[in-house]
């Protein structure tokens, strides 16, 4: 291990329980380190089976778009070990669900939306069994055309929910007034979770009725309430259970449903233990991703690049349901001007109906999708103010060319070009819009961007890199190097902390301390692998001031934990740890008032003050005698034995957060996580092919609670958001179905792809006072400064020519980079205009 990482080995002996306190700012292992690379980690998978169990599978729509006409289930009965087949009328309670609308059917009865969608249940006794059974389920259904476009939703008026707009001041008046206008069409494509565990549920009957499910999920308290609903029972006849999924990133936000509600039925109607674990193929074909976006744009501009006003218009994707996709919507409006100040801005945003699975959650939840349009529209602003400018220089150059200059006056005029040309740079760009200090601070939807530490860190982060020496050695390479294009980008992030429906801004936690100073906290919060968990043992820890092994969180259960939010919009630890923190304080204020009865003494002059009792190093004292003292379990055993509750149920509600949709103003974020980073690519002229050189990465993240945790997180959401804007490209065929649903056809980043030069930097900063520890939220920003590599990919493109760049979409594939390149080519006319892989 790197030098950086020499307190990850923890104590965990009673006799040397002093060591290694305080543990906030320490790089703690992750909980389940050792599991997770050993296989001893249990899934939903790997839990054994019970002798009653039977394994639950689905048969879905052939079709993208139809009517049932029949089904016929007298073949897949009749084979050995089948014990049940499940259709929408065999649901005893609601038949539809829908976490903003009630608009998806649990199992499809008459009318199918798209290819894979459930139709049968089917659950055997062996997996011979059962997929001999699905085989033989026949689904006959009447085709109808689908929407497999959002230009075709949009030709149809067919969208998902209300127009949302966001507006400040009058863009149009002021996008008249503005002496440079462009306009374009930014596309991009989704992206696939492809989280290693698939989605999977395992379900058993309880005494009196009661269900239990194991759920891969990022929130027990929705798949509680949808099994209560499908079951036709109340929630207080459900407990879900969650001790770890093997990875979600939004996919199992609201998509652990289906597969949990499946095993359930499967569970109540049998009276036996039903388990259903996707595998990857079905699970890409029949599940929800990013959302792709059309984003109509049109930007006014001076002759510095400063923007006087942007109009955007977002039409997502929503598929055939409206899962989350409203809300996503609304993200990516919040951050449709990213870190820029526009005088002047109208946002709109539509969700398109189409016949694809019903979109969801993704890692950074919209955000993406508004930063990397008003990313590119930068580009496109530098590298118009770069043609005009050149042009001019161009004219200024032949107009001299009839007298003679001096050495003197024709070094005075390169320099002047070069003054010229770097003025025009994207990053000059970009600094000039960027958020001000103390003005020039307030955000379209109406909230002040306090502590912003954005110009010190794009400046910063370009000296550190030698952008602007890069930059020029790059251009001059890209003059002269047949094989290789070359392209760089500084892009900065501004990403909004905080839910934006309000009332999912709460949490609460139980912790137990116990008579010999063990600690046990159950949170409504889920591990995934971000390393949720150990944030929470290090923030208990250091409550009671004893070491994190002494400190254990258990598995998500809503018997222990009630009414909870997901785990999700960067607040885990925020939400969480903060609940866990109220409880500790509670029990730690009970300890200390009676600590203060034992510490008092008529004879050292001491009276009964629990505001002079220290918790320090697994020890408990008065800091006005410290020699007497009481070693921490010592005294919860004598607690305990006076009768002192050692538990308590903490709660915390996120302050300030108030978000009016209607009106598109408030304060819909606590805070902002910020940062830069700088991308270098470069592209082979001749196939497409694109690597990625060298990232520099500079983010605040406040005081790291876990800086071996956070590092991870920031390296791996960048990779993850490299892959969505390069290699991840979904192809589905022209009947909807999707192409690239396995690992063969769908490239993830692999350890390859990684830039051999990637340098990760936290930004040192401490005034985050609104957040627990001072710290601030690290699972999503990171993913959003990989839009860098994209502009990067666009910055070379510019160097080949213009219309080259202005038709890069997103992800920049090697296909996609080559069809960029082609375009003067006759014979790639066709292929030219063709904006989108979407659909082939």
């Amino acid at each position: 291990w790197p030098a950086r990482y020499e307190s990850l080995t923890v104590p965990t002996s009673h006799a040397n329980h002093h060591a290694a306190m305080p543990s906030v700012g320490k790089a703690i292992p992750h909980d389940s380190a050792v599991g997770h690379v050993t296989g001893a980690a249990p899934y939903i998978d790997d839990l054994p089976p019970r002798r009653d169990e039977l394994l639950v599978g689905f048969v879905g729509s052939p079709v993208a778009s139809g009517r049932i006409e029949s089904i016929k289930l007298d073949e897949a009965a009749a084979v050995p070990g089948v014990v049940a087949l499940l259709g929408a009328n065999d649901i005893p309670g609601e038949k539809i669900i829908g976490p903003l609308f009630r608009d998806e059917p649990i199992l499809a009865d008459g009318d199918v939306r798209y290819v894979g969608q459930p139709v049968v249940l089917v659950a055997a006794e062996t997996p011979a069994a059962l997929a001999e059974a699905k085989r033989l389920v026949e689904i006959n259904v009447a085709p109808t055309e689908p929407i497999l476009s959002i230009e075709k939703a949009i030709e149809l008026d067919r969208y998902i929910g209300p127009p949302r707009t966001i507006r400040r001041g009058d863009a149009q008046t002021a996008m008249d007034r503005a002496p440079h206008r462009l306009s374009g069409v930014f596309r991009n494509l989704g992206q696939e979770q492809f989280y290693l565990e698939s989605q999977a549920a395992l379900a058993y009957p309880g005494e009196l009725g009661q269900i239990v499910v194991h759920s891969s999920t990022q929130s027990t308290t929705e798949i509680q309430h949808v099994v209560s609903e499908a079951l036709g029972v109340g929630m207080h006849e459900v407990v879900c259970v969650c001790q770890r999924m093997g990875g979600a990133f939004g996919g199992k936000e609201t998509q652990a449903a289906l597969p949990a509600i499946y095993a359930a039925l499967v569970a109540a109607k049998t009276g036996r233990s039903a388990r259903l674990v996707y595998d990857k193929d079905e699970d890409m074909q029949s599940t929800g991703k990013r959302h792709r976006y059309r984003t109509e744009w049109e930007v006014g501009f001076d002759d510095d690049g400063r923007m006087l006003a942007y109009r955007v218009q977002f039409y997502s994707d929503g598929g055939a349901a409206a899962d989350l996709s409203t809300s996503v919507m609304e993200r990516s409006m919040l951050h449709a001007e990213n870190a820029y100040y526009i005088p002047d801005i109208e946002i709109n945003g539509r969700v398109c109906f189409t016949n694809y699975p019903p979109n969801t959650a993704f890692r950074g939840f919209g955000g993406p999708q508004g930063i990397a349009a008003i990313e590119s529209v930068v580009q496109a602003i530098a590298e118009y103010l770069s043609q005009r400018k050149s042009a001019d220089q161009t004219a200024e150059t032949n107009g001299h060319a009839s007298g003679a200059l001096s050495n003197g006056s024709a070094n005075g005029h390169a320099a002047a070009q070069h003054e010229s040309a770097s003025s025009c740079d994207a990053l000059t760009i970009r600094q000039r819009n960027l958020y001000g200090v103390g003005e020039r601070d307030i955000t379209p939807y109406c909230q002040h961007f306090i502590k912003n530490h954005l110009p010190e860190i794009t400046e910063s982060l370009a000296k550190r890199c030698s952008y602007r020496q890069r930059l020029a050695e790059i251009e001059r390479a890209n003059q002269t190097d047949p094989l290789w294009l070359r392209g760089i980008a500084l892009s900065p992030v501004k990403f909004g902390i905080s839910f934006t429906t309000k009332f999912l801004n709460q949490a609460n936690a139980l912790v137990n301390v116990y008579t010999d100073g063990t600690v046990q906290v159950s949170t409504g919060g889920t591990e995934m692998g971000q390393g949720l968990n150990v944030k929470i043992r290090q923030l208990v820890a250091d409550e009671f001031a004893v070491p994190v092994d002494r400190v254990r969180v258990m598995a998500t259960s809503t018997e222990k934990s009630n009414n909870t939010s997901p785990t999700a919009a960067s607040a885990g630890t925020d939400l969480n740890g903060a609940a866990a923190v109220n409880a500790s304080e509670q029990i730690k204020g009970r300890i200390a008032g009676y600590a203060a009865r034992l510490f008092a003494s008529v004879e050292l002059g001491l009276t009964e003050s629990p505001s002079h009792v220290v918790f320090e190093d697994g020890w408990v004292y008065d800091r006005r005698n410290p020699e007497q003292r009481f070693e921490f379990g010592d005294l919860c055993d004598r607690a305990r034995r006076d009768r002192i509750d050692l538990g308590a149920r903490g709660f915390f509600a996120t302050p300030g957060v108030d978000y009016n949709r209607e009106t598109g103003r408030g304060n819909p974020f606590l805070y902002y996580t910020q940062g830069a980073s700088v991308s270098e690519v470069k592209i082979d002229r001749f196939t497409g092919q694109l690597t990625v050189e060298r990232a520099d990465v500079l983010i605040d993240i406040g005081k790291s609670i876990n800086p071996g945790v956070d590092r991870g997180q920031v390296v791996g959401g960048f990779i993850q958001g490299m892959g969505w804007v390069t290699n991840e490209c979904l192809v589905y065929d022209e009947h909807g179905r999707l192409l690239s649903h396995s690992p063969t056809t769908y490239k993830i980043p692999a350890v390859t792809d990684v830039p051999p030069v990637f340098n990760c930097e936290m930004f040192p900063n401490d005034d985050n006072t609104e957040n627990i520890r001072r710290s601030k939220a690290v699972g999503e920003p990171p993913l959003m400064h990989a839009i860098s590599v994209w502009c990067a990919a666009r910055h070379a493109l510019s160097c080949h020519s213009q219309a080259a760049s202005e038709a890069l979409t997103l992800p920049a594939t090697g296909e996609e980079l080559l069809r960029c390149l082609t375009l003067a080519n006759p014979a790639a006319k066709e292929l030219a205009e063709t904006p989108s892989r979407q659909v082939v």
